[in-house]
């Protein structure tokens, strides 16, 4: 299992350089950056589109991708490389390849008359045809579309029409050919261009969905034409508000025929348009960028996508850009953050010189342009001295400037310079990175432009340098020989060459708070963690598909790294593995010594990790300002010093709410997480009067009202001349006029009134129409209103209506009854309570299923829902996090937390901390059965096991052997096993503890808890006794019986997904091993088969259906569940979901071995090294029976 986590993506934006860059098939679509294609796929719970995979094989540059109209799970792609690919989504897999497609294609599509082929075409054509499978496979060039006058930008197949194809030109002419018919070659350019050699390329082709022949073509310049292809004439051409404005793309609206919409391609305007009307039918400003390419999906949200060549500045907590710098800057090679609060980024592009840009006031303040047209390679803002920035070049100049733009020093180098970096320790000290295969370091001091020392020993250019922030004089450098080569300044030597890389290095990283941590990235698509001190590679990561070139660290959050890479991703990861011990250290109050040190105690060989950052040493000092006990502040304050941005302070301002603190200390920008059920109304009340001070104006008109029955109206009309109000009001209704209706409906009564509102509320709900809302909200149906927010995804929307309906802001109107009493129809707080808990769950559910545990957990605190938040930190894997969290929360939070520090103690026994387990479990009150359980486990001699027997307050071996002894004539069968298990003998706990059980299996009144105790405490003999010949037979029953009482245990939790595999495993090993235990094969598969059938008839209607069970299966379940009994600890329920479970990933796609599916998210290999799990898989089995799934005996740690 990789030490680094991955905690977060950013997805990259959409290359502008091609056309064909955007596709769609039903709830999926795609989009190109320059070396992967990103695919979303419709989550049809939340209504929300969320990343699935990210398909990277190419080497080169993405010209054109195509969805196949007859298969969803299939696309295809092409690129500069003249390579061919189709992918399979859902198995995310390359189907096919086809090389050298003589000539780069500029656009690709499917051919909708067959199956398995794509045509694909490059510049001046052919037009050529890959058949992909079958007898005729094989590549073919179109007879006719070939020799054309004017360079291809992209073609379209006639959906309907066998063999009918249009291309588009850059002379802006089109090119139509139909079997049967004359071809026509360059015909129908724009009006305007007939007779000249202007050019105006074609950039968007789409044919009439409701016609064979009518054809919608964009010019760059010229507009928006819709043709006819057979009579070659022009049928309408649209009018632009603006002669300015230009389309580069536009799409049919297939629910609305006749419609289509156009995006600008300078500024972010959609505009709808119908057939009938050369002028758009409304226009909406959506963005400040145009667009680049465009999609209706079927489902209500577009697919967009631009290219705006700006730096973007990310919240990392909401991954969201909150500042974009203005303008075009070209390609940006290197951004470098300014020190302090300056709020200010400098930038370096490929040929417009470097910038300073202010990010607050959202404008450039400073060019320079020393280095001409020469690309800037590093910019780095001096964090000692904050007036100083230094730039490095192709031109071979290294240039130190001031922000103002003076030049201080211009280093000359014998070729391209690609990096430098201050030094955090010597304000007038920096180094540089050459081509010629050098490192040298200048001094500012001095008036020289000759290096201080030179370092020769890459065989390559190197391309980054960096100097260690803790080790004053240590500096690394990565080169183009693949090699990360460590500098002492102060010896005038290389101390260490860290090998691994396959390919150039290019990011670099010292950890800030561990001396010896180095991080690495590089062209072979890896990250490297080393341990500087030996040269050990720690971990190394293969998440990205392409080049690393980018790494740095979160400035108070040291653990927290960002990588970025020519796979156009930003990622996110979690470096506290690397270093858990500390967070143990800390959860269980151990000295300062143990956690925070100096530099020359760190870099000991084989020392434990100790921080020695900034950051760290800052906490401790306001720590030891605190008087009394500040455990609490420790734990907050270390728990977000470790925890990647996602939730971790929004779970700890919660956890200050619940303990009683002042709103006042609550930070500014706590309104924008989670709230507190007793501020969101409060919060959000402020939001709305501030947006009350802002004008807001309505951009655009609308569709016209539907045509209105001259009749129907009369009559109406005579109807309420007559009084007859509620027959005006039902003609009203039928005509669709329900404002008038409903304003005179009082005049009947309240009674038809509200239920008019009803009616026009259901309507409105069918339609799925906002103007729902105010309907619900006065008639009091909150009900109504927060199923209709539910439904359509928006939780957080619920969420404020539920909490507004418990605060009494939103009432349902009494009714008088005939007695005179009022009726509130079972509106009451107790409901609304219900409803706002409901909405909470739900919200919850969305964040954990999405990988978000800590977000989830804030969901739950926020109605001071402690079980199920701290059950959602647990089945999240963060227990450091939880144990701390409920360690501050107490008593309320004591049952979870006890059982989170069970499961760190597990952890801590994978990494042979087996003194910090003992402190870990020591915080349990009661706590002598995990202690046990933890010394039976313990591999030691005899004399570090009575070390550690004594350490938890138990009896030495000797001792445990004759307590065991008289305790068995006593008939006392769990503490007969649990003292043989600490004895000297502990395998003469196998058959007394499996007889036990095995009793009780043949019996018909035994639950699951009556067993499981017991399996679970033979399950810590030392593997070593387990593994001997003479327990081989008690070995194999063990392995059964906790397989099978694990594959209950795992309906009881619903872990589904392991359910089956649990009951495989145990049917296995009956079929291989010579065994006597009460189960049989047959049994197995009818519990499961019955399983299966009466969990999946409690599936929603809306999923597959499903054979409903026989009396015989719902007979055979009933029995299965009365052994199962209720979980003690009901938040359990449900998966294990860790962070970072949905993001995708480039690294080999691993199948699991217990499902046979592909495993999304992190994977978890077993003891062969090859096997692989999904971790969520391996957390919920290890919970369930500690047993490795490859039968083997060896005890599974994933935690």
């Amino acid at each position: 299992m990789s030490h680094v986590k991955q905690v977060g993506l950013l997805a990259a934006g959409c290359q502008p350089w091609n056309k064909d860059i955007c596709a769609a098939s039903g709830d999926r679509f795609a989009y190109c950056a320059t070396l992967a294609v990103y695919i979303y796929q419709l989550d049809h719970r939340y209504n929300e589109f969320k990343l699935h995979a990210i398909m990277s094989e190419h080497k080169k540059t993405i010209t054109a991708i195509s969805w196949c109209p007859h298969n969803p799970d299939v696309f295809a792609s092409a690129s500069a490389d003249s390579l061919v690919i189709i992918w399979n989504v859902n198995e995310q897999k390359v189907v096919a390849k086809l090389e050298n497609t003589k000539g780069i294609p500029a656009s690709l599509g499917w051919c909708w008359n067959a199956v398995d082929a794509v045509a694909f075409v490059s510049h001046r054509g052919p037009l050529y045809i890959w058949t992909i499978s079958g007898p005729d496979s094989g590549v073919t060039a179109h007879r006719e579309a070939h020799s054309f006058l004017s360079d291809i930008n992209l073609f379209r197949w006639h959906p309907k029409k066998k063999g009918k194809v249009v291309f588009g030109h850059t002379d802006g002419s089109l090119s139509i050919f139909q079997p049967g018919s004359k071809n026509q070659k360059h015909v129908l350019r724009p009006e305007p261009l007939e007779g000249t050699d202007e050019e105006d390329p074609v950039t968007a082709l789409e044919w009439d969905p409701l016609s064979t022949d009518y054809l919608l073509v964009a010019n760059l310049h010229n507009g928006i034409r819709l043709v006819d292809s057979e009579s070659l004439s022009c049928i309408t051409t649209f009018s632009f508000p603006s002669a300015a404005a230009s389309v580069q793309c536009l799409a049919w609206v297939s629910s609305a025929p006749g419609m289509f919409i156009t995006g600008d391609s300078q500024v972010g305007v959609l505009r709808v348009w119908n057939v009938s009307r050369t002028t758009p039918i409304d226009n909406f400003k959506l963005k400040q960028t145009g667009f680049h390419g465009l999609h209706v999906l079927n489902s209500p949200p577009k697919k967009k996508s631009s290219f705006d060549g700006t730096i973007k500045v990310w919240d990392i907590n909401t991954l969201s850009a909150v500042y974009t710098s203005p303008g075009n800057e070209g390609v940006i090679y290197c951004i470098s953050w300014a020190p302090g609060n300056l709020n200010c980024i400098a930038g370096g592009t490929s040929r417009n010189g470097g910038f300073i840009w202010d990010v607050r006031k959202g404008k450039m303040i400073t060019r320079f342009s020393e280095h001409g047209k020469n690309g800037i390679f590093c910019i780095a803002w001096s964090h000692k001295d904050s007036k100083r920035i230094a730039t490095c070049s192709s031109d071979g100049f290294c240039i130190i400037r001031t922000i103002d733009g003076n030049v201080l020093h211009k280093y000359k180098h014998p070729a391209a310079v690609f990096g430098c970096d201050w030094s955090q320790n010597n304000k007038d000290m920096i180094a540089t990175g050459c081509e010629d295969k050098n490192v040298r370091v200048y001094y500012l001091a001095t008036s020289s432009d000759q290096p201080l020392k030179v370092f020769a020993g890459h065989t390559a250019k190197v391309f980054h340098v960096r100097w260690s922030p803790l080790r004053e004089g240590i500096l690394c450098s990565g080169s183009d020989d693949g090699t990360v080569r460590i500098w002492d300044y102060t010896q005038d030597a290389c101390i260490n060459v860290l090998s691994g890389h396959t390919a150039p290095v290019r990011g670099l990283m010292w950890n800030p708070e561990i001396p010896y941590l180095l991080i690495s990235g590089s062209w072979d698509y890896t990250i490297r963690v080393w341990d500087t001190r030996d040269g050990t590679c720690l971990d190394t990561v293969y998440d990205h598909g392409a080049d690393v070139y980018g790494l740095t660290c979160h400035p108070s959050r040291p653990f927290t790294m960002a990588s970025c890479s020519r796979d156009s991703t930003v990622r996110l990861w979690s470096l506290t593995p690397l270093i858990n011990p500390l967070q143990i250290n800390i959860i269980t109050d151990r000295c300062w010594d143990d956690i925070v040190g100096n530099t020359d105690r760190a870099v000991e060989s084989g020392a434990s990790p100790l921080l020695c950052g900034k950051v760290s040493r800052d906490i401790k000092q306001e720590l030891e300002k605190l008087s009394g006990n500040s455990q609490g502040k420790k734990l907050r304050w270390f728990s977000e010093f470790f925890s990647p941005p996602g939730g971790s302070k929004n779970l700890w301002d919660l956890v200050a709410v619940i303990k009683g603190q002042d709103d006042s200390l609550l930070p500014q920008n706590y309104c924008k997480g989670i709230m507190h059920m007793k501020h969101l109304i409060r919060f959000r009340l402020s939001k709305a009067q501030e947006l009350t001070t802002v004008k807001m104006s309505k951009f655009g008109g609308g569709i016209g009202a539907p045509s209105k029955e001259e009749r129907l109206k009369e009559a109406a009309e005579i109807h309420l001349r007559l009084g007859q109000i509620q027959r005006y009001c039902e003609l009203m209704v039928e005509l669709g006029e329900w404002d008038k209706a409903l304003s005179v409906a009082p005049g009947v009564s309240m009674k038809y009134w509200r239920k008019l509102m009803q009616r026009r509320a259901d309507q409105l709900i069918q339609e799925e129409n906002d103007d729902v809302i105010p309907y619900c909200i006065a008639i009091g149906d909150v009900k109504k209103l927060v199923s209709f927010f539910t439904s359509r995804g928006q939780l957080k929307e619920a969420l404020l209506v539920a909490q507004a309906a418990c605060e009494g802001n939103i009432q349902m109107l009494p009714l008088s009854t005939t007695s005179g009493t009022s009726n509130s129809a079972g509106n009451n707080t107790d409901d609304y309570n219900d409803l706002l808990q409901k909405v909470s769950k739900e919200l919850a559910d969305c964040y954990f299923q999405d990988g978000c545990a800590v977000l989830a957990a804030c969901c739950h605190l926020a109605v001071e829902n402690i079980e199920l938040a701290m059950a959602n930190l647990i089945r999240g894997n963060e227990l450091e996090l939880a144990v701390s969290v409920g360690t501050v929360l107490g008593e309320s939070a004591a049952q979870a937390t006890h059982y989170a520090l069970e499961l760190l103690a597990r952890k801590c026994m994978a990494v042979i901390t087996w003194d910090l387990a003992v402190d870990l479990l020591m915080m349990i009150p009661d706590n002598k059965l995990q202690l046990v359980k933890l010394c039976a486990f313990y591999p030691g001699c005899i004399a570090e096991i009575n070390d550690l027997h004594e350490k938890c307050n138990l009896p030495d071996v000797e001792e445990c052997m004759q307590v065991a002894e008289t305790i068995q004539a006593d008939g006392d069968v769990f503490e007969t096993i649990k003292y043989y298990l600490l004895s000297t003998e502990p395998e003469k706990a196998l058959p007394i503890g499996i007889q036990y059980v095995k009793e009780q299996l043949c019996g018909s009144d035994w639950t699951l808890d009556s067993v499981f105790p017991y399996l679970d405490l033979l399950s810590y003999i030392r593997t070593e006794q387990l593994m001997l010949p003479k327990c081989s037979v008690f070995r194999n029953e063990l392995l059964i019986l906790c397989g099978y009482v694990g594959a209950l245990l795992a309906i009881r939790r619903q872990y589904n997904s392991i359910v089956p595999a649990l009951y495989e495993y145990t049917s296995q090993l009956l079929k291989r091993r010579e065994v006597s235990v009460p189960l049989k094969i047959e049994q197995l598969s009818e519990e499961l088969d019955a399983w299966r059938a009466c969990t999946q008839s409690n599936k929603p209607r809306d999923e597959l259906p499903c054979t409903p069970p026989s009396e015989l299966q719902r007979a055979l379940y009933s029995v299965l569940a009365s052994r199962l009994q209720e979980e003690p600890l009901k938040g359990m329920v449900g998966p294990d979901c860790v962070t970072g479970s949905n993001l995708p990933s480039h690294s080999d796609v691993h199948t699991s071995c217990l499902t046979g599916l592909k495993i999304q998210g992190p994977v978890f290999f077993l003891e062969d090294g090859k096997s692989a799990i999904s971790l969520n898989d391996a957390l919920m089995w290890a919970k369930v029976n500690p047993f490795s799934p490859l039968g083997t005996g060896i005890r599974l740690n994933p935690f």
